[in-house]
C-alpha cells in the first residue's frame, strides 16, 4: 500500500497500469479523435494518443470520455489519410492516421474506475495529430510494432520489440541540463528501467558528485527523477527476473516503500552504481546485515515488525515487486471468539509450521501425493506470496492494479478478500490456498479492509455487494483490528517463537533435507538459483518460464543456513507453558516492560549509567611501572591494590591511594601472560611463557605454589567455583581443582587435573560466563569454542577470525561470544546456536576489550580507546590514551573505573564522566 501513496499521481486518468504486463510505453503525441456521426458533421476531441510496444492508447482531455486502448494484434489495417485536395500538382500532404480494428478497450468510462468494456466487431478510428509533420514517423512506428505483434512466437515478438526499444535508447542520452547545479561533476551513464509495481519504465541514468538522477524515454511520469546522494540512507541491490540487475534506494529509515527501483542492463553497471553511491555515503551509513539486525532484534532494540522488515528487504523482497513482495506471517488463529486472548498459546498460530502444514488432514493428501510425484517433487501447488495474493488484500485501494494484473477484470466477487474469518479458514482447508500476510496487517492504515473508493466490485452469492472486509467478532472496527493485529506480532508468544518462522521462510528450513522435514517445499521455479534463466535457448520457452516464475511468486533469498536464536525474553514464565487468562493486551508487547526490570535488578542501573557515560573517559591518573608490554591486570576487592603481569617478567604491586609501587616479583626470567586474584585477597595467579602457572601469597610476599602442567607457554587464566582454568599454546585448556582456602593456607598442592580440553590449534585466550557454566576459547588460527563447564564437553566450534584471537568475552547474559582478532575485525557468536552474527571491521587489531552486550570498550593498535556501538558496527567515540597498543583492560563490577595497560609500559586509570 505504500507503493500506492508513493506513486500516486491524482490529476493523471493514463498511468502504465493500462499497459499489458511486460509492455513498454514509447512516446506521446497531442491528437484529435476525429469522430463521424453518419452525416457531414465531426466531432473532434483533444486529447493524447500513447504510442506502446503492444498498443495504441488514447487518452482524451475530457474526463467524461473513456480511455481508447487499441491492441495491435487486433489491428487490422494502419494507414495514413491525405489530405483531400483537387489540385493534381500539389504534393500529397497526411492529415491523419486511419486504424482498423477488430475490438478496442473502453477504459475509466466517466472517469470511474471499473472492469474495461470491450467493444468487438469492426471499427475504425481517425486520429489527427497537432503536429502532422510526425503523421509518417508515427505511422511506420505503428507498422513496426504491429508487425511484431502479428509474429507467431513470443519469443520472436519480444526480440523485435526489444530491438526497438533498444534503437530508441541508443539515439538519445540523458540530457544534462536537467542538472541541479552547472557544478556537478557527472560519473557514469547508462540505461536502465524504472521498475514499478507489474511495470517497468526505460531511460537513462546518470550519476554526478551530488545526485542520482533518472530521465524516461517517454517523459512520464516527469521529464527527470532526481535522487538528492546525501539524503540517500539504505540501498540494496535487488533480484529482477530473477537476474541480478536491480538496485533499490530509500531515502528514510523506516519507509516500507523506496523512493527508486532501477532495473539496470547488465549487472556490471548495476554494481558500478551501488558501489558508487556506497562509497559516497560510508560516512554517512553503516550497511547493515542480516546478523546484526539479528543481534538488536534479539536483545529487544528493533520490535518484531522492524525486524521482518529489514529480513525482507535483505531478502530482495520489494514493495516495488508484487512477485517479491515484503511477507509475514499469520500470528493469530482465533478469528471467532469474542474476546482475544493474547496470553493464551491457543490464540496463535503455530509459528513452526508453514501453513500448508498446519492443518493435519490436508496435510497427508499433500504429502500422498509428494511421495507419488516424479523429480523434481514440491509439496504445494502454490506459493504463500504471489501478485495475485498481494492484490487480493490490496483491491480495495489497489484497483487498477489488479486490472492490470487480470487483463481488466476484477475476480469473482466470492473468490474476493470478503472477511478476515473467512480468508483464514480457506488458507487452514483449502487446496491450493498457503497463502501468508502482508505488511500492512501489522500498519496502520486500515484503508485497505474498506471500500472507501467505492468500487463496483461485484456481488457474491446471496446478492450482497462486495464492500469492506469483514471483522472478526474481537474487532469493534478496521482500526482496532489491525491495533490488535500489532499487539499479537509483538506479543511475548509471538517473540519466544518468531525465530521458528524465520527459519522457514528466511532460514535452513528453506531448503534441503531440513525443508522437508518441515513440510516446506516449493515448486524448484521459486528458489534462486532453481533455473538460470539465461541457459535456456528457445526464446518462447524463456519467455513463459520467466512468466510462470513471476506470477508464481518467489522465495526470499536464503538469509541463515543455521537455526535461527530465539528472542531474548524478558524474565517472567514462558507463554509457551502456562497462558493467563486475565491479562490486557497493553501489557503483552516487551516493549511495554521496562528494560530494568526485565533483564537485570536495580543493581544494573549504575551500570547502565556507566556505558551510558562511557565515551566521557576521563584519564584519572597515569604511571610507567614496568620495562616491558603489560599483559593483565587484577584489583583487590577494595580497589586499594594493583597488581599487573608483564612480558618484563615481573608481577608487579602498586598502591591506588598513594600512587606508588610497593611490590615487584619475578618467578624466572620469561614473559608473564595474565594475572588473576582469588576470593579473599590472598593470592595471585600468574601464567608464565615458562609453561607454568605461579600462585603469589600477597600476606607472605612470595610464591607460594606452583603448576607445572603444560607442554607450552601459558596464555591466560581463569578462575570459578574452585576451579582454575589455563589455556596453553600446546592446543590445550585444562581444568584444575583449585580451591582459594586451601591454596591461601600454608599447605601447597597437589592441584588435581579434573579435564582436558583439546584444541586444534594453540589457545590464545579464554574466558568464563558469569556464572561459569560456560567456557570460551580463542585459538592462534581464529577458531572459537564454547564448552559446557559441567561436562568438559564442546558445544561449539566456530571458525571466526583468519588468524590469531587477541580477546573473548561473553556477554553479560552469556547469549553472545564477542572476539578481537589479529585480523582486525569483532566478531559476536550466538551462544544457542553457535551462529555467527556480526562481524565488524576494525581499522587496527584490537587487542582486548570489555562490553555490556551492545557497547565495547576496546584498546585499539595506536593506543587508543575505542567505544563501539557493536549493532551498528561502527566506532562512535574514540578516546586518546597510550602512546603503543592497548595490550590489557580491567573494568570492575559496576563498570565505574577502568584501567588499562599497554606496550608503552604505562598503567592509566579512567573514569567516565556523569
Amino acid at each position: 500500500m505504500a507503493f500506492i501513496r508513493k506513486k500516486e499521481r491524482p490529476k493523471e486518468r493514463f498511468s502504465l497500469l493500462l499497459l499489458d504486463l511486460e509492455e513498454y510505453y514509447f512516446e506521446q503525441h497531442t491528437a484529435y479523435n476525429v469522430i463521424s456521426n453518419g452525416t457531414n458533421q465531426k466531432r473532434r476531441i483533444r486529447g493524447s494518443l500513447k504510442i506502446c510496444s503492444k498498443s495504441i492508447i488514447f487518452e482524451p482531455e475530457p474526463a467524461a470520455e473513456p480511455i481508447l486502448k487499441i491492441p495491435l494484434r487486433d489491428c487490422k489495417l494502419i494507414e495514413g489519410v491525405e489530405e483531400n485536395d483537387q489540385n493534381p500538382f500539389n504534393e500529397s500532404k497526411l492529415v491523419g492516421l486511419s486504424i482498423a480494428c477488430k475490438q478496442v478497450f473502453l477504459i475509466k468510462e466517466s472517469n470511474i474506475v471499473a472492469p474495461y468494456r470491450i467493444e468487438r466487431g469492426d471499427q475504425r478510428f481517425f486520429f489527427q495529430l497537432d503536429l502532422s509533420r510526425k503523421t509518417e514517423d508515427v505511422i511506420q512506428t505503428l507498422l513496426q510494432l504491429h508487425r511484431a505483434s502479428c509474429l507467431n512466437k513470443l519469443g520472436d515478438q519480444t526480440a523485435m520489440i526489444a530491438a526497438n526499444l533498444q534503437s530508441r535508447l541508443a539515439r538519445t542520452s540523458f540530457d544534462k541540463n536537467s542538472f541541479q547545479s552547472v557544478s556537478e561533476k557527472p560519473h557514469m551513464e547508462c540505461e536502465a528501467e524504472m521498475v514499478t509495481p507489474l511495470v517497468t519504465n526505460p531511460g537513462h541514468v546518470c550519476i554526478t558528485d551530488q545526485n542520482l538522477y533518472f530521465q524516461p524515454l517517454n517523459g512520464y511520469p516527469e521529464q527527470v527523477v532526481k535522487i538528492m546522494l546525501h539524503s540517500v540512507r539504505r540501498i540494496y541491490k535487488r533480484r529482477h527476473g530473477l537476474r541480478p540487475l536491480g538496485l533499490e534506494v530509500f531515502c528514510s529509515e523506516n519507509d516500507l516503500c523506496s523512493d527508486i527501483y532501477l532495473k539496470v542492463y547488465n549487472t556490471k553497471d548495476r554494481d558500478e552504481l551501488y558501489y558508487y553511491i556506497a562509497t559516497f555515503l560510508e560516512n554517512h551509513m553503516v550497511e547493515q546485515t542480516a546478523e546484526s539486525y539479528m543481534l538488536q532484534w534479539q536483545r529487544g532494540h528493533i520490535s518484531n515488525y522492524q525486524y521482518l522488515l529489514h529480513l525482507n528487504n535483505l531478502a530482495d523482497r520489494s514493495c516495488n515487486d508484487l512477485s517479491q513482495y515484503p511477507v509475514f506471517p499469520w500470528v493469530i488463529a482465533d478469528y471467532t471468539s469474542t474476546e482475544l486472548d493474547l496470553r493464551n498459546p491457543a490464540s496463535f498460530r503455530d509459528l513452526s509450521k508453514p501453513v500448508g502444514a498446519l492443518n493435519k488432514e490436508r496435510l497427508e493428501r499433500l504429502l500422498a501425493r509428494y511421495r507419488d510425484m516424479p523429480d523434481p517433487k514440491f509439496m504445494y501447488g502454490s506459493h504463500y506470496s504471489s501478485p495475485g495474493y498481494v492484490l487480493f488484500y490490496l483491491v480495495r485501494v489497489a484497483p487498477e492494479y489488479m486490472l492490470c494484473l487480470q487483463n481488466g477484470r476484477y475476480d469473482h466477487a466470492d473468490r474476493m478478500f470478503n472477511s478476515i474469518s473467512e480468508t483464514w479458514k480457506n488458507c487452514l482447508e483449502g487446496a491450493t490456498d498457503f497463502k501468508e500476510l502482508i505488511p500492512e496487517f501489522y500498519g496502520n492504515d486500515a484503508s485497505f479492509l474498506e471500500n472507501n473508493l467505492n468500487l463496483d466490485l461485484g456481488k457474491r452469492q446471496g446478492g450482497r455487494m462486495v464492500g469492506d472486509v469483514s471483522m472478526p467478532p474481537w474487532a469493534s472496527d478496521t482500526r482496532d483490528f489491525l491495533q490488535k493485529c500489532q499487539q499479537a506480532l509483538e506479543s511475548q508468544y509471538v517473540s519466544e517463537h518468531l525465530h521458528e518462522w524465520i527459519d522457514l521462510i528466511f532460514g535452513y528450513k528453506q531448503r534441503g533435507s531440513e525443508a522437508i522435514g518441515a513440510h516446506n517445499v516449493f515448486h524448484p521455479l521459486t528458489y534462486e538459483g532453481g533455473i538460470d534463466c539465461d541457459s535456456i535457448e528457445d526464446p518462447d520457452q524463456k519467455i513463459a518460464m520467466l512468466t510462470q516464475i513471476l506470477e508464481f511468486g518467489q522465495t526470499p533469498k536464503q538469509l541463515f543456513t543455521t537455526p535461527h536464536p530465539q528472542r531474548i525474553m524478558p524474565r517472567f514464565q514462558s507463554m509457551s507453558r502456562t497462558p493467563s487468562q486475565n491479562a490486557s493486551l497493553s501489557e503483552l508487547s516487551p516493549a511495554s516492560i521496562s528494560e530494568d526490570s526485565s533483564f537485570e535488578d536495580l543493581t544494573e542501573e549504575s551500570r547502565k549509567m556507566a556505558w551510558n557515560h562511557m565515551s566521557k573517559l576521563k584519564m584519572v591518573a597515569d604511571h610507567k611501572i614496568h620495562k616491558e608490554a603489560i599483559t593483565g591486570i587484577a584489583v583487590t576487592r577494595a580497589g586499594l591494590s594493583v597488581f599487573t603481569s608483564s612480558q618484563d617478567s615481573t608481577l608487579k604491586m602498586f598502591s591506588k591511594d598513594s600512587s606508588s609501587l610497593q611490590r615487584s616479583i619475578s618467578f624466572s626470567n620469561m614473559a608473564l601472560s595474565s594475572c588473576l586474584i582469588l576470593p579473599e585477597d590472598a593470592t595471585v595467579v600468574c601464567s608464565s611463557w615458562d609453561n607454568n602457572v605461579y600462585f603469589y601469597s600477597i600476606a607472605y610476599g612470595r610464591r607460594q605454589d606452583t603448576i607445572m602442567g603444560h607442554d607450552d607457554a601459558v596464555s591466560k587464566v581463569c578462575w570459578k567455583e574452585n576451579r582454575l582454568y589455563t589455556a596453553s599454546w600446546d592446543s590445550t585448556v585444562k581444568v584444575w581443582r583449585c580451591i582459594a582456602a586451601e591454596v591461601s593456607s600454608s599447605r601447597r598442592g597437589p592441584f588435581e587435573l579434573l579435564a582436558e580440553l583439546e584444541h586444534d590449534a594453540g589457545v590464545n585466550t579464554i574466558s568464563l560466563n558469569q556464572a561459569g557454566t560456560l567456557l570460551a576459547s580463542g585459538t592462534k588460527e581464529g577458531a572459537i569454542s564454547i564448552w559446557d563447564t559441567s561436562n568438559s564437553s564442546l558445544v561449539h566450534q566456530i571458525q571466526c577470525h583468519s588468524g590469531k584471537i587477541h580477546d573473548i568475552a561473553f556477554s553479560p547474559d552469556s547469549r553472545h561470544v564477542l572476539s578481537s582478532g589479529e585480523d582486525c575485525s569483532l566478531k559476536v557468536v550466538d551462544v544457542q546456536t553457535g551462529m555467527l552474527l556480526s562481524s565488524v571491521a576494525a581499522d587496527e587489531p584490537q587487542r582486548c576489550f570489555c562490553w555490556d552486550g551492545n557497547t565495547v570498550l576496546s584498546g585499539g593498535g595506536t593506543g587508543d580507546l575505542l567505544v563501539w556501538d557493536i549493532m551498528a558496527g561502527r566506532v562512535t567515540h574514540r578516546i586518546p590514551g597510550h602512546s603503543g597498543p592497548v595490550t590489557a583492560m580491567w573494568m570492575n563490577e559496576q563498570c565505574s573505573s577502568i584501567i588499562t595497560g599497554g606496550e608503552d609500559k604505562h598503567l592509566i586509570f579512567w573514569k567516565p564522566q556523569y
